[in-house]
This record gives C-alpha cells, sequence and structure tokens, in this order.
C-alpha cells in the first residue's frame, strides 16, 4: 500500500514567485493539483504553493476547493481589474499569530513609540534621518512634498509628460498613460506587500502613518519600497508608450521584485522597522490557557496557519 501525501505546508514568502495574474479562466483543484481551466477545456497547472500572490483578473471563477488549497499553501488570492486596479482580496486568512499583532496595535497606540516607527519609515525611504521634533503630520506633509518632487525629477529622467498624481478608480480611461501605468505598478506592490505581511502574522489594518483604511498598513510598508522598484518602472513604460501599457507594467514589476529580491526583504524590513518603537512585545497573560493541541513545527513564515 502506497504511502499517504505528506501535510502540505507553507513556503517561505522569500522563496516564492511573487504574483501570478490569470485571466478568463475556472480555477478548480484535480487530482490534487491546483489548474487553469479555459473555455476550451484545456488546462494549466499552477504551482500554487510557490506563488505569493495570485491575481485574478475578470472573466476568472475560482472553486472552493482552489480558495482553500491557496488558503492552506498561503498565497493570497486578489481579484484585480482588467487594468490592474485592486478591487479586494480573500483566500489567504492571516493573522495567524496574535502576538504580532498584539504588539504591532501597541506600536501604533503609542504615540511616542508611533512617531518612532514613523521616523524609522522616513530614514529607510528617503536614505537619511528625518528632521528633528516633528510630529507625524508634520513628517506626513514633508513626506508628501518629498514624493511629488520625485514624480517629476523621474518624469524627467524618462521624458514623460507629468502633471500630477491623479486617477479614479470608478472610470480607469479618464486617466492619463503615466497615471494609469503608476495605478497598475502599485497594485502589483500592495498585492505582494500584503502576501508578505500577512504571512508574517500581522495586521493589514494597522497602519502608522496611513490610518483609517483596510490597508493603512500595506501602504506604510509598500510605500517603503515604491520608488526603488515599481515607480521608476511605470515611468518607463509609459516613455515607451506601448498598446498594452498596463500588460506591460505588470510583467516589469514581476521582473523587478525578482531582481531587487523584494520577496526577501519585505519581512525584515517589517521587523527593522517595528523594533524602532522601542517597545518589547507583550507577553501572554499569566491566567492564559496554553493551547489544547499544539502547531506542529513549520517551514514557512511565522505567521502562516499549520
Amino acid at each position: 500500500m502506497a504511502e499517504p501525501l505528506p501535510p502540505l505546508k507553507p513556503i517561505a514568502i522569500k522563496e516564492r514567485l511573487s504574483i501570478l495574474f490569470v485571466e478568463k479562466g475556472q480555477l478548480d483543484v484535480l487530482d490534487g493539483a491546483f489548474v487553469v481551466v479555459d473555455k476550451n477545456g484545456v488546462r494549466a497547472h499552477i504551482p500554487i504553493g510557490g506563488v505569493a500572490c495570485l491575481m485574478l483578473q475578470p472573466g476568472t471563477r475560482i472553486s472552493h476547493a482552489a480558495a482553500a488549497l491557496a488558503a492552506r499553501v498561503g498565497t493570497l488570492l486578489v481579484w484585480v481589474g482588467e487594468a490592474g486596479v485592486r478591487l479586494y482580496s480573500s483566500g489567504q486568512p492571516g493573522g495567524a499569530r496574535s502576538d504580532r499583532l498584539l504588539y504591532q496595535a501597541k506600536l501604533a497606540l503609542d504615540d511616542t513609540a508611533r512617531l518612532k516607527v514613523v521616523r524609522k519609515m522616513y530614514a529607510i525611504r528617503f536614505g537619511e534621518e528625518p528632521p528633528s521634533r516633528r510630529s507625524v503630520e508634520q513628517l506626513r506633509g514633508i513626506e508628501g512634498v518629498r514624493v511629488r518632487e520625485m514624480y517629476k525629477r523621474l518624469s524627467t529622467k524618462y521624458g514623460v509628460a507629468w502633471k500630477a498624481r491623479n486617477y479614479d478608480t470608478q472610470d480607469w480611461d479618464r486617466g492619463d498613460l503615466p497615471n494609469r501605468c503608476l495605478s497598475a505598478a502599485t497594485a502589483c506592490l500592495y498585492g505582494v506587500t500584503e502576501a508578505a505581511v500577512l504571512a508574517a502574522g500581522y495586521a493589514p489594518a494597522v497602519g502608522f502613518i496611513h490610518t483609517g483604511k483596510p490597508l493603512s498598513f500595506i501602504y506604510d510598508i509598500a510605500d517603503v519600497f515604491k520608488f526603488e522598484t515599481v515607480v521608476p518602472v511605470a515611468f518607463r513604460i509609459a516613455a515607451k508608450n506601448p498598446a498594452q501599457a498596463e500588460q506591460q507594467v505588470r510583467l516589469a514589476c514581476r521582473d523587478v521584485f525578482r531582481e531587487t529580491r523584494l520577496l526577501d526583504r519585505i519581512i525584515p524590513a517589517i521587523e527593522e522597522i517595528l523594533a524602532a518603537g522601542e517597545i518589547a512585545p507583550p507577553a501572554p497573560p499569566e491566567e492564559s490557557v496554553p493551547p489544547a493541541i499544539p502547531n506542529p513545527k513549520e517551514i514557512g513564515d511565522a505567521g502562516h496557519r499549520a
């Protein structure tokens, strides 16, 4: 009698392909494999456990079994519009480690610690220490000025006509080409960042610079890497004015994620940023009850469910 297959275990985020786009097909599980079946009945296998984030474009349907398998192996499913505009995501539960979530919340609720975390984000992003004696609101204003200046410099470098960052997710075609390329590029970055944040056991909604939105922390972390990865890609593609600009942007973003080893860096960067708050992670309460069935040791990232 053949030995049963071993249980599925998540692969560490740093060892995965960053993103994969799927359009016009049925996602299902056949013979234990994750497959895409097109209208002609042709199957294409996807190594789902080796992908950090699966982007589902219009015309894609997914079965319950496929969604369950993606969650079990720790792959984030993201539903995006035809041009890459983010709609919503599901499929990976996240929040598998309450200690990291509580640590993140403790830092966000302490004004002094939050300011230290924001200053660290600023220092990593711009390569220099922020001005002293500035509040989070003042640092946000300084950041906005620098970001607008960086957009202008990149537009000049690549010879792209640039007015301002302006887009409408409800009317995609109203935006000019550079803005459409930037939106498609940042959608890719947000998807990959959210996959890493969930895998590490942090909460996407608990932000430090951005607040009050479901993906506030995703925007915080993605902004740290944005100008060294996807923004130059968006301007470079916009300068060429190709027929399918958004598709070219998505392919180029996948390449730059691999070249910069982005998935290798996101979780260590989060740990470094939060450590700047100089607050120890909260200890479990003395009266807490240990788990009745301890989780087996995993090979994936710390936040993946067992």
